[in-house]
């Protein structure tokens, strides 16, 4: 599987899953452009690997990145957001405002933005992908988490609502759920549990992989769960 041909905006590039998502593409032959809020070439010692330093949440700097990605490379073919933040441990009744502005601004309202910045050159080109990565809670919400599930279901309908308002165009739009992910901010949050039964994030890479290629063109508008062996 190849994507040499590609240009991939990856944002959250360096985070615990964007670690091996990043890898992945770089791998697989993709010029990267990686997002995040603090990074640097150097993350990714790769000559296909550029780092674009950005805050999502603020429509008119998604949109400034997104111009210098096409200005620098000509297009973008695939977006890939895995910006996101968990907040749990209280009930909807406990849940302050600020954790629930926090959950909404980081996973729904960053992917707004960088959907909306992406999807008018998309357009004009007829073609892209756009995936992103939301929770198995936002189909399958659990106690003491309200805001988080709410926030990721939220993402969900938005990409679903991109799928099919740019089906005319050939631009995909799909999502993936997982369960809980092996990464050191997880291994470090739950020291007694036990990560061999959680997802893998080389296997959430290898899936994003194929759905920025060219033969998943066909695969829009699906929530995909990803839950390893916790099921």
């Amino acid at each position: 599987m190849t994507l040499s041909n590609k240009t991939v905006l990856i944002t959250g590039a360096n985070g615990g899953l964007g670690m091996a998502v990043t890898k992945a593409f770089l791998e697989a032959g993709a010029q990267v452009a990686g997002v995040a809020r603090k990074i640097h070439s150097s993350d990714f010692p790769h000559a296909n690997f550029t780092a674009y330093s950005a805050e999502l949440g603020n429509g008119e700097a998604a949109r400034a990145v997104v111009a210098a990605v096409i200005a620098k490379f000509g297009r973008i073919d695939v977006l890939v957001h895995l910006v996101g933040a968990f907040a749990g441990g209280q009930s909807v009744t406990d849940t302050d405002d600020a954790t629930l502005e926090r959950m909404l601004d980081v996973n729904l309202r960053a992917a707004f933005n960088a959907f909306r910045a992406v999807l008018p050159d998309m357009r004009t080109r007829q073609g892209g992908r756009i995936l992103a990565i939301a929770s198995r809670t936002a189909a399958q919400p659990q106690p003491m988490v309200g805001a988080y599930s709410a926030s990721k279901a939220a993402l969900v309908s938005l990409v679903l609502a991109v799928a099919l308002e740019n089906k005319d165009r050939a631009i995909s739009a799909n999502v993936i759920l997982p369960g809980m992910m092996d990464t050191p901010a997880n291994r470090a949050a739950i020291p007694g549990a036990d990560p061999s039964k959680w997802v893998q994030p080389a296997q959430v890479a290898s899936l994003l992989v194929h759905l920025a290629s060219d033969q998943a063109s066909q695969i829009t508008g699906a929530a995909i769960p990803v839950v390893g062996a916790d099921l």
